[in-house]
């Protein structure tokens, strides 16, 4: 192996360690941080391959770090790239996780850590609102289309639809769309 291939995996495996142990909020709170990582810093995708991978990542089932770090270490470096980025978005939590399960029982009645947490879930909120906002903006949602994702939003909370019939839905319209409505350029 080359000394660029090497240097990957160790870079991709730092760089998705860190967007693992630094990021709070889950998936989509990570998400403008890895694309601050994979685009803007390393230059590994481009802009438009990062909105396609997202795309992917959240039609798959599980994780979407997870799923995100193992498209992107697969389309670097295949199926040992998506391993060192996959293992370096995992570990993190796996260890915090397992801390936790190992201290839990003595600071589990803690009215401070319990204050903790309800101090955090706000600021968890705010790191999900903003990458799904500058995800419209990126998707190109206008006044015009808007009301797409609200009518899905809605459907899902108020109506209990299943996300992934919206999801199948989506792919079924924009193929028709695309194929039958749209004008041709």
């Amino acid at each position: 192996m080359s000394e660029a291939t090497n240097n990957f995996y160790l870079e991709g495996f730092k760089t998705f360690f860190k967007i693992g142990l630094f990021t709070l909020g889950g998936g989509y709170a990570m998400i403008p941080v890895i694309e601050a990582e994979v685009v803007d810093k390393n230059k590994w995708v481009s802009k438009e391959d990062f909105l396609d991978i997202l795309a992917v990542a959240q039609s798959c089932p599980g994780v979407l770090a997870i799923n995100m770090s193992v498209f992107i270490g697969y389309r670097l470096k295949k199926l040992r790239g998506a391993l060192c980025t996959c293992v370096g978005t995992a570990l993190p939590s796996f260890i915090i996780i397992l801390a936790i399960a190992m201290f839990f029982h003595e600071f589990k009645d803690n009215k401070v850590i319990a204050a903790i947490f309800r101090g955090i879930r706000p600021a968890v909120v705010a790191l999900i609102a903003v990458p799904t906002f500058k995800l419209g903006k990126s998707a190109k949602i206008t006044f015009t289309n808007c009301w797409i994702p609200i009518a899905c939003a809605l459907a899902i909370w108020m109506l209990g639809v299943s996300p992934i019939l919206i999801v199948l839905l989506a792919g079924i319209g924009g193929f028709v769309y695309g194929q039958y409505i749209k004008p041709t350029e």
